[in-house]
């Protein structure tokens, strides 16, 4: 048996200049880090000529073919496996903004590789996912989330018109990096929504409106910014260009925010909040702040309906946890 756990994300700024349709003219990128919640997979040769994969439902087939889970069906026949058990356990549920399903890809494959007995780089199981989602499911989704899931950290990752990727750690003060991570707040909404339709939205947007891709072009400009930022250890303008970010991010798609998400986001930043946004593609899921200690009981009681998100940030990435005896 092989097990397998992969950090989920949050994406504080850039998030939609990883779309292909953006990075193709322009140059995108993104700051993200990854958190201590986690997607595990395990893989275990099956006792029967079968296949059965476990997620939120349960797969009992003969074929490669009969699988519905579409991840799982392409990494299955991309490297040519069979007879397998397939077992997948989130902390978080899919649909929340934390790049769940990239996660997933990420760690079926490295579980694979394992399987197999052979070692795949980072790189390689990013670009991986990539593959599959992206290329062979045609996702209307970009690469961040899987680089993100495969190498950890906090990170400034760089995506070229040649659809090269280049992930650079980060580095920043230790006390200055805890303080970032007490600074953070998650908030769950209380929905989930299936990102394809707002990312389909999306990038129709980017490649008919050049004022949405202008603001796809200042994206990547506070991308650049927070990271000098923070390379220095100044946190003081956290807040403002998360909110900047979120401000232009809603302006891309009608379908990113909603009158509901609006009043909790205002609600947060009267109680004390510098600044935020709504996790993922949109409509649901997980809302982050930036706010100092001092003033975070205050949003939490302004919230209180809301189920908040405890969590620390995870340096690994994808970890191959369990090696069981053949």
């Amino acid at each position: 048996m092989i097990g397998t756990r992969t950090p989920f994300r949050i994406s504080f700024v850039g998030g939609g200049t990883d779309l292909r349709e953006f990075y193709s003219r322009h140059p995108g990128c993104v700051v993200s880090t990854t958190i201590n919640k986690y997607m595990y997979i395990f893989v275990h040769r099956f006792f029967e000529k079968k296949i059965q994969v476990k997620y939120s439902r349960t797969e009992l087939v003969r074929d490669v073919n009969e699988i519905r889970h579409p991840i799982v069906r392409e990494a299955l026949k991309k490297l040519g496996l069979n007879r397998l058990d397939i077992n997948s356990i989130a902390d978080i549920p899919a649909g929340t903004g934390l790049g769940s399903s990239s996660s997933f890809a990420v760690g079926l494959l490295h579980a694979l590789y394992a399987y197999m007995s052979k070692y795949q780089s980072k790189e390689k199981l990013a670009q991986g996912a990539c593959s599959i989602e992206i290329d062979m499911l045609e996702e209307p989704i970009g690469k961040q989330d899987q680089y993100a899931a495969a190498y950890g950290g906090l990170n400034f990752i760089t995506f070229c018109p040649n659809e090269d990727v280049n992930v650079e750690p980060i580095i920043m003060h230790r006390d200055k990096l805890l303080e970032l991570e007490n600074n953070l707040l998650l908030f769950y909404t209380g929905k989930t929504r299936d990102a394809n339709d707002i990312l389909s939205d999306q990038r129709s947007n980017i490649i008919n409106d050049k004022e949405k891709f202008s603001g796809l072009i200042r994206m990547t400009e506070l991308a650049k910014h927070l990271r000098r930022s923070l390379v220095k250890g100044n946190l003081d303008d956290f807040g403002l260009i998360l909110d900047e970010n979120w401000q232009l991010k809603k302006s891309l798609s009608d379908k990113i925010s909603q009158s509901r998400i609006d009043k909790l986001y205002e609600i947060a930043l009267k109680n004390g909040a510098k600044g935020g946004k709504l996790l993922g593609a949109g409509g649901g899921g997980f809302l982050a702040f930036y706010c100092e200690m001092k003033r975070q009981e205050s949003v939490r009681r302004a919230l209180a309906d809301l189920e908040e998100l405890t969590f620390s940030f995870d340096s690994f990435g994808s970890r191959v946890i369990y090696v069981g005896d053949e």
